[in-house]
């Protein structure tokens, strides 16, 4: 059955993976440099390691570049920031104010598995290599030559 939205869901892809890797960038800007209301939390080696994993890991996503390895690192703090920080306080997410680590936390293993997709650094990356590997193939010696 075909859907409404489902010839743009190539782009729709890129849109959210664009917008969620940079909210996640935010969030360790905001451990890190303590800008967009955050406060730093550098002295602190946990908060360290989880702003350096969102600040790079949700750049990298959004950008479509290495997404697959990016969002698997990024799942996993997310994962662990919840049954830290939130599981404790109890069980549902909705009352232990955990919504957004879960939210991440299967988005970005979503975008693990289903790579970065056609509107990404990477497949511009492949499209490239290709199209010099091609050219070169065909004995064009000037494409040879940037194919090395």
């Amino acid at each position: 059955m075909p859907t409404l939205l489902g010839r743009f869901s190539d782009q729709l892809y890129a849109m959210a993976r664009i917008v969620i890797g940079l909210l996640f960038a935010c969030h360790g800007a905001q451990k890190l440099f303590g800008v967009l209301g955050g406060t730093w939390q550098l002295g602190d080696a946990e908060g360290l390691f989880a702003g350096s994993i969102e600040l790079v890991g949700g750049s990298l996503v959004a950008l479509g570049l290495a997404s697959s390895i990016a969002a698997f690192v990024a799942s996993g703090e997310m994962a662990v920031a919840y049954f830290r920080a939130h599981a404790p306080i109890g069980f549902w997410p909705i009352q232990n104010g955990g919504e957004w680590a879960v939210l991440y936390c299967f988005f970005f293993l979503y975008v693990a598995a289903q790579g970065s997709g056609r509107f990404s650094l990477d497949a511009f990356v492949r499209r490239r290599r290709a199209a010099l590997e091609s050219a070169a193939a065909s004995g064009n010696p000037s494409a040879r030559a940037a194919a090395r």
